[in-house]
């Protein structure tokens, strides 16, 4: 049978993941009678919830003696770790562009790194059943993307077709008969090559480990394209690094093969195809499967560093032990490096006394999700506010600097460039419309400029406005940025809040707490209206009397407090502030900082 590998490549929402359910279900990989998830492909917990790809994962279908191996890619930059590893893996990649919004920011994040492994592009233009849709322009923006973006003549000379994934159809033409993915199906096999690594099936057997993955029956799995020779079970193979040359020999216990959305068990892993190896105890991502007789790794791409870091303690609070089983550091730690061994663009470093973990990544999102994950087996953890990493090149300081795209009705465009080019210190570069009475804004920030400012973003749009960022590039730094300016409500006692307190609070600024909730001294309830931090008392009652008038007892009617997600949580909070993470609660609370502390964030400010 021949083979194919392609990756699919989409701005987040763009309807990638829907398009793989219709490839799916007309390439007969389900039966008639089959009940299948929508959005299969989105198996983990938080994909669901959230719409979005995390981790990329791979099916296969076949079309016509074909078996074409589909790598579905996250959409996020901040997943990037993921993109970078999993594009050495195929041969080609469909590219699937809104017909209405064109090539957005992820999009040409992950198109780059496609471009630069030499790897052709089919371009996809979805929804062009919209009545917004316009495929010429998304079309035209294509292009201009792919020559911005250094692509040689035979990338240039793409094809492209046009599409619907919920509807499941594409077609080479606009007013095509609109019937099923046949066309996307022939264009894939005819315009992808096969695997390379085909031709070198008599060599020594070598593979690059790409994902990692677990089992609670056969262990750790290592997941990765064939680069040269065959495997079968029960041989013995060896892990090399690439730095520290031989990790471990081992008896390769199971090898298995992506065939739909299940894997099964086959008996040999041949040159050019993706297939996950059991058996191992030590080998991780980025690690060389080579047949004894191999002395060298193999090339592995390399990961773009990451740009911010977060620090993840114990929960020292009050209220610590209540909601989570896992509360020791050691339980922390461990828990870390391994998600660090997963996942490359993770790093995990000790402070100074080993009860907190500096953990570096990608972005706010990236590190919203590990904490979510964590939080949901059971840990109680601090997080400390993010902060920026910066470079030093030949004496000079460098910070990183994102792309933002920001789509946002006309009326509030003005307030939306005064507050990134302003205080935030971004450099404007581009200002179109958008179509239907909408601004597009494409501007230079730095990293240290956007944490904590998407509230502030959506507060000034009305909820109208869509904010996209990736990571661009190092720049020289641009000085202070201004954090947050207004204080906040310090609870002072320990108990549990009264409505009576809360109601008489308001007129000082925002709760985050209602009534009956468990609050303790250095616990924030609220943001004060003033720049200052007000220590109050949301314990305070109202004062009996035996004496009752008409008009003296007044209803209390409170306004409804503000509930902060995860990611909300992080931006908000400042330098001296940390975020109380438990299964059940999300608290906001002050730190006290010993001098090293303070001297270490003037430094970083």
């Amino acid at each position: 049978m021949d083979l194919r590998n392609i990756a699919i490549i989409a701005h987040v929402d763009h309807g990638k993941t829907t398009l793989v359910d219709e490839l799916l279900k007309q390439s007969g990989a389900f039966r008639e009678n089959q009940a299948i998830a929508e959005r299969a492909m989105d198996s983990n917990e938080l994909e669901r919830e959230r719409g979005i790809t995390i981790l990329a994962k791979a099916t296969s279908v076949e079309w016509k003696d074909t078996r074409i191996n589909i790598v579905d890619t996250p959409g996020h930059a901040d997943f990037g770790g993921e993109v970078e590893r999993i594009l050495s893996m195929v041969d080609g990649v469909v590219l699937l562009v809104d017909a209405a919004e064109g090539p957005m920011p992820q999009t040409k994040f992950v198109t780059s790194k496609a471009l630069a492994l030499g790897l052709r592009p089919i371009v996809v233009l979805n929804k062009v059943d919209k009545p917004d849709a316009e495929p010429d322009r998304a079309l035209d923006e294509v292009f201009d993307l792919f020559a911005n973006l250094g692509a040689d003549d035979d990338q240039l000379d793409f094809p492209a077709m046009y599409a619907s994934g919920r509807s499941g159809w594409a077609d080479m033409e606009l007013d095509g008969p609109r019937k099923d993915l046949a066309s996307l199906f022939d264009l894939v096999v005819d315009h992808v090559p096969a695997p390379a690594q085909i031709a070198a099936k008599d060599k020594p057997f070598q593979m690059l480990a790409t994902t990692l993955g677990s089992d609670p029956f056969i262990g750790r799995i290592l997941t990765g394209r064939v680069e040269a020779g065959t495997l079968k079970t029960g041989e013995t193979v060896k892990a090399l690094s690439r730095d520290d040359g031989l990790v471990e020999n081992f008896r390769v216990t199971k090898i298995l093969a992506f065939r739909g959305l299940a894997q099964q068990s086959i008996d040999v892993a041949e040159a050019g195809d993706i297939v996950s190896l059991a058996g191992m105890s030590k080998a991780t991502v980025a690690d060389s499967i080579v047949a004894p007789s191999i002395g060298g790794a193999l090339p592995a791409q390399p990961i773009d560093p990451p740009t911010i870091t977060v620090t993840f303690g114990i929960n020292d609070s009050p209220l610590a032990g209540r909601d989570g089983k896992k509360v020791q550091s050691r339980v922390i730690r461990d828990r870390l490096l391994k998600e660090a061994e997963s996942n490359v663009a993770i790093r995990v470093t000790d402070t100074p006394g080993g009860e907190a973990f500096e953990v570096a990544g990608r972005g706010e999102l990236q590190m919203g999700v590990l904490i979510e994950n964590m939080r949901r087996e059971g840990f109680e953890l601090s997080i400390s506010r993010p902060q920026v990493l910066f470079r030093e090149e030949s004496g000079q300081r460098l910070e990183p600097i994102e792309e933002v795209t920001i789509d946002v009705d006309d009326e509030y465009s003005g307030s939306v460039i005064e507050k990134i080019t302003g205080a935030r210190k971004g450099d404007l570069v581009e200002m179109k419309p958008a179509g239907s009475g909408k601004t597009r804004i494409v501007a230079h920030v730095p990293s240290r400029g956007l944490i904590g400012y998407h509230g502030e973003f959506l507060t000034d749009t009305r909820g109208t406005g869509v904010l996209n960022r990736v990571f661009q590039g190092w720049s020289a730094y641009k000085g202070p940025i201004p954090g947050r300016r207004a204080g906040v409500l310090i609870s002072m006692e320990n108990g549990q809040s009264v409505a009576y307190a809360l109601w008489n609070l308001e007129e000082r600024g925002r709760m985050f707490i209602g009534p009956q909730a468990n609050v303790y001294t250095g616990m924030i309830i609220g943001e004060h209206s003033r720049d200052n931090d007000l220590e109050v008392n949301p314990l305070k009652g109202k004062k009996l009397t035996n004496v009752r008038a008409s008009g003296s007892d007044d209803a209390v009617r409170l306004t409804p407090h503000v509930q902060f997600s995860l990611e909300e949580a992080i931006a908000y909070i400042d330098d001296d502030e940390l975020v109380e993470v438990t299964p059940n609660a999300i608290r906001l609370r002050k730190r006290f900082l010993d001098p090293h502390e303070r001297k270490r964030m003037a430094r970083a400010s």
